[in-house]
Parts: C-alpha cells; structure tokens; sequence
C-alpha cells in the first residue's frame, strides 16, 4: 500500500526522528552506560529501564525512517490545482450528515484524529468520499451501520494534523475513521 502525507506530517515525522537521534536516544544510552557501571546488570533496574527504553526508541527510530523513505508527500493546496472538483487526498470536505454539517479532512495513516474530523484516505469514510463531487450523496458501511452523507462543498486548503500515532510494533492498533 501506498504511502501517502501530508507535508505537516512528514515535517512531524521529521522533528521526532532528529530528536530521537540527537537527544532522547544519546541521553538513554548516557543513562544505560551509568547505570552498567552500578553492578550485577540482571538485578540493576535502572539498567533494565534503560535499555527497554534503546529497544523503544530505536524501533521508533525505525519506523519513522522507513516510513519517511518510502512516503509520497502530497501538498493539499497542489492538489486542488489538478482536482477539478473532486475529492481526492488532502481535501477538506464539509458534509450534511442528517441536517448536521461536518468538515472532514483526508489525510495519510499517520496523521488521523478522526474525533477532529481528520480521516485516512483508507478508512471507509474516506474510501467513500474520494473521487466524489460536490452535490453527491455517499453511502458507506460504519461501525454501528450504513451512514448516508451529502457533500456540500470540497476544498483543498492546509490541515491541521492529529498526534502522529507510535508504530503498531510499539503500542498495538491505529484508529482510524
């Protein structure tokens, strides 16, 4: 599957991965390297601390490497240059959702908050949502069943991004909307 950003998401990505490499992990590495010094490493437990903390961080370092290589940074504001219309990934979308307006923004995997209304371009909302236009109605299958939707407008602007989610490897399942 595809890789797909935003660029604030990959700028996120970025700032974590240098603070990783730079601060967090050389501090650790500081405090294994005391704490080696103490005696008997299998009862130490600031050095077992110490070195479950390199194994996080050095699986996160991982992660974020590997994720940044292979990802596609798509500017939204490019792409409502080539959209003619149509939602595609980076768009924001206000919905009427039984009388209800919603704004949904399309985003990459990384980078959901869908409680604010930022969702990934793989969730069944935004499945549902793209390659649609203004004035169609979109019917999808949700957790507590089918939702019907109809879109009133589409933009193409920047989006504030949620919290970039740890790797499955570190902390279990991504949420998605």
């Amino acid at each position: 599957m595809s890789i797909y950003m935003t660029p604030a998401c990959a700028e996120t990505m970025r700032e974590e991965l240098r603070d990783l490499l730079y601060t967090k992990r050389p501090e650790m590495a500081r405090t294994a390297e005391w704490a080696a010094g103490n005696g008997d490493r299998s009862e130490n437990a600031d050095y077992q601390y110490a070195k479950r903390a390199l194994r996080r961080f050095d699986s996160r370092i991982r992660f974020l490497s590997k994720r940044l290589e292979s990802a596609q940074i798509i500017d939204p504001a490019a792409q409502g240059k080539i959209a003619g219309g149509k939602v595609l990934f980076g768009a924001t979308v206000t919905v009427d959702e039984g009388g209800e307006e919603k704004d949904y923004s399309i985003v990459g995997i990384d980078e959901t908050a869908p409680g604010r209304g930022v969702i990934s371009w793989v969730s069944p909302l935004g499945k549902a949502l793209l390659g649609k236009r203004e004035g169609d109605v979109v019917t999808f299958s949700a957790p507590k069943g089918e939702r019907e939707l109809e879109i009133l407008k589409v933009e193409y602007r920047p989006i504030a991004i949620g919290r970039v989610p740890p790797s499955e490897e570190d902390d279990g399942a991504e949420e998605d909307g």
